[in-house]
Formats: C-alpha cells, sequence, structure tokens
C-alpha cells in the first residue's frame, strides 16, 4: 500500500513537472581536455541512469560468475558435509533403535566430515561396546580423544566400558585420571561409587560417602545400605588385622553409627579376638537391656564360649522377656550346639521355628535330632525345609 502511494506520488510529481521542462530544457557543456561535449540537462540524467544501471548489471554477473566458480569448487565438500549430517541420523536412529552394528557403520561414517566427529565416535564406541567388539571400541575412543574438549568425556566413558568389561584395574588407572572429588561430576562419582565395590576397596569408599550422601546421587535407602556394608567390611578387615587398628575404625564412625546394633555388633566380635571378650560381653549385655536386636543377638552367639557360663545364665534369666523374639531363641539354640549339648540345643531351636518357620532353622533342628537319634522325626523336618 505504501509502495503505491510512493509510485502515485512520484507520477503526479512528474506530471507537474514535465510542463516546466518541457518548456526549459537547459543544457549541460562538459570539457574534458581536447574534448567537449554539450546537451541538455533531461538527456544528461537518462544517459546517467541508464549508465548506473548498466554498471548495477555488469556488477551482478561479475559476481555470479566468481560465485559459480567457487562453488564448483567447493561442491564436492558440500555433498560430503551433506552426507555426513545423513549418516548421523541414520546412526542416531539405529542407536534408538539398538541396531548396534548399523548404528557403528554410521556413526563412523558420519565422523568422517562430521560437524562434530568426536560425538560421532563416541557413538559408534558405544556400539561396539554392545556388540563386545573391544578393538574396534577403543580405536573410537582413542580418536575421539584427540578433540581437547572430549578428554574428560572419553575417559569416562572407556571407565565405565572397563568396568562392565571386568578389568577393574585398568578402569581403576583411568578412573584416577579423572581423579573423583567434590567438584566431580555425578557420572563420574557414580563410576567410583560402583568400582569400589566391584574392588572391595571399602577405605576408598568410605572417603567418597561423604561426597555422595552431599550430592545425593543415591537414594536414603541405597545410600544407608552402602554406608552399613562399607563400615561393617571395614570393621571385619580391621578385625582380622590388629586391635589398634579396629579401634581405629571404631573411632572412624560418627557418633550415632557407634550407636547402631549392627556396628556395635561387628565392634564386639572384633574385640573377643584379641583378649577383650570381657569388654565385648559388656558392650553387648549393655546394648542387649538397651535396644535388643538381631545383630546383638548374632554377636552374643559369636562371642560366647562353653566357658562363660555366668554369662548365659545372664541370658537364660531374659527369657521370659524375649519368648516371642526368634533371633533370641536362636541365638540360645546355637549357644547349647557349642557345648553339644543337643537335647537343649533341639529345644530351643523348636521353639525358633514354632515363631518363625526358616529353612536354615529347620535345617538347624534337623541336625539336632539326628544327634539326639531321632532320624524319622529328623527326615520329617528336613522334608518340611524342602518344601519351603
Amino acid at each position: 500500500m505504501v509502495r503505491a502511494l510512493v509510485y502515485l506520488g512520484i507520477i503526479l510529481l512528474g506530471l507537474c513537472v514535465s510542463p516546466f521542462l518541457a518548456g526549459n530544457k537547459g543544457y549541460l557543456y562538459i570539457a574534458l581536455g581536447d574534448y567537449q561535449a554539450e546537451t541538455s540537462i533531461v538527456f544528461a540524467f537518462i544517459a546517467l541512469i541508464i549508465f548506473y544501471s548498466l554498471l548495477q548489471v555488469v556488477e551482478f554477473v561479475v559476481v555470479w560468475v566468481l560465485n559459480l566458480i567457487l562453488g564448483s569448487r567447493l561442491l564436492p565438500e558440500k555433498w560430503r558435509k551433506k552426507a555426513a549430517r545423513k549418516h548421523t541420523l541414520m546412526g542416531a536412529l539405529a542407536l534408538a533403535e539398538e541396531d548396534w552394528p548399523a548404528a557403528e557403520k554410521a556413526m563412523v561414517k558420519g565422523a568422517e566430515k562430521g560437524e562434530i566427529p568426536a560425538l560421532n565416535l563416541l557413538a559408534a564406541a558405544r556400539a561396539a561396546q554392545h556388540q563386545n567388539n573391544i578393538s574396534a571400541r577403543d580405536e573410537y575412543l582413542a580418536k575421539a580423544e584427540l578433540e581437547p574438549l572430549a578428554v574428560k568425556a572419553v575417559s569416562t566413558t572407556r571407565t565405565r566400558y572397563l568396568l562392565q568389561q571386568g578389568e577393574l584395574d585398568l578402569a581403576r588407572e583411568e578412573l584416577e585420571k579423572l581423579n573423583p572429588t567434590s567438584k566431580s561430576k555425578v557420572p563420574v562419582l557414580k563410576l567410583a561409587v560402583d568400582l569400589y565395590q566391584a574392588q572391595q576397596d571399602w577405605q576408598a569408599l568410605k572417603l567418597i560417602l561423604p561426597i555422595v550422601s552431599k550430592k545425593q546421587i543415591l537414594t536414603e535407602e541405597a545410600f544407608n545400605t552402602l554406608s552399613l556394608e562399607t563400615n561393617i567390611s571395614l570393621l571385619q578387615s580391621a578385625s582380622k588385622t590388629n586391635e589398634q587398628e579396629l579401634e581405629k575404625c571404631w573411632h572412624w564412625l560418627s557418633r550415632g553409627e557407634r550407636k547402631q546394633a549392627d556396628y556395635i555388633a561387628e565392634y564386639a566380635i572384633g574385640l573377643s579376638h584379641f583378649d577383650q571378650k570381657e569388654q565385648a560381653i559388656k558392650l553387648l549385655q549393655k546394648q542387649l537391656k538397651a535396644a535388643p536386636s538381631k545383630p546383638i543377638f548374632e554377636a552374643l552367639s559369636q562371642v560366647l564360649l562353653p566357658a562363660d557360663v555366668e554369662a548365659k545364665k545372664q541370658l537364660l534369666t531374659l527369657e521370659s522377656h524375649f519368648e516371642d523374639n526368634v533371633d533370641y531363641q536362636i541365638c540360645l539354640a546355637k549357644l547349647y550346639q557349642q557345648n553339644h549339648d543337643y537335647h537343649n540345643a533341639k529345644i530351643w531351636w523348636q521353639k525358633a521355628c514354632y515363631l518363625q518357620d526358616d529353612i536354615t532353622n529347620l535345617y538347624a533342628l534337623a541336625d539336632a535330632q539326628e544327634h539326639q537319634g531321632e532320624l524319622n522325626r529328623a527326615l520329617q523336618t528336613r522334608r518340611n525345609a524342602a518344601k519351603m
């Protein structure tokens, strides 16, 4: 609309000015050296417009020819880049479909002239890993590592693949390059947790647990399970070393952890290995009065020996308090079994089986019955256990 109005204004202006120009053409005199030219202003103006138009046409032709020449030279490169984008797309679709051979082939082709070759190579390495093609996988990762920005990503990927492959030592060497700390990314920390668990390196796992908790990498339940496994394993390892190591490990636990039954039980078992049985028994009895639990009863059955008559008597006096506690029954059954008192062991195993049907308890009861010469009952008990 605006353009039409402009054109209309120009036409009206021409109609108004044309009578004036028709009567007053004027003239233009040009002298250049020995050459002279004289013409009207209207003709000079029209000639100037035509000259400018021809100049624009020549410029357009020159630019078009140059673009044609340069484009013909770079045309194969454009084709290659276009083909690389196509191969990358096909590789991504194959990855989504988990068609690993097709994905590997397409991603390798796309990496040749792709915009981000490291990305294609990492995807090809993933496809090769799923095909258990280790040599090709390592080759792709080595090429991708040439990109400076991809070094950490490649190292993380290589660590994960080595862990999946079962090459724990090589995976640990690669993980050390990443140096897992509080500043590390979540995938690196997850890899560290998985690798330390696989290697049973509880010391390293203990050091990284606070970071795992702070960044909430694991669920609360999973973290508590991992923390329990780590601390128990450290206490068990210290119990096999010396008393100083056991004390060091015990005080490495937080104040709250030192009040948990699982750790108290394992610590007491460790103390009993180093001529600290009295202290171990006192610790367990104190915990038994405060909060009886399965770990405490299991620890008592391991710490108490036939010679600890007084401790057993104190344990028997608690029968009325724990008559419905299956762990208490199992503990006493094991203690009598240590003394080869199979008669009383059978009685307590029967109580335990009455409270809770358990395969282990049934087989233990069958063993006690066999020692008592009750072969038919023992056979029936084993059948009951087999049915479970």
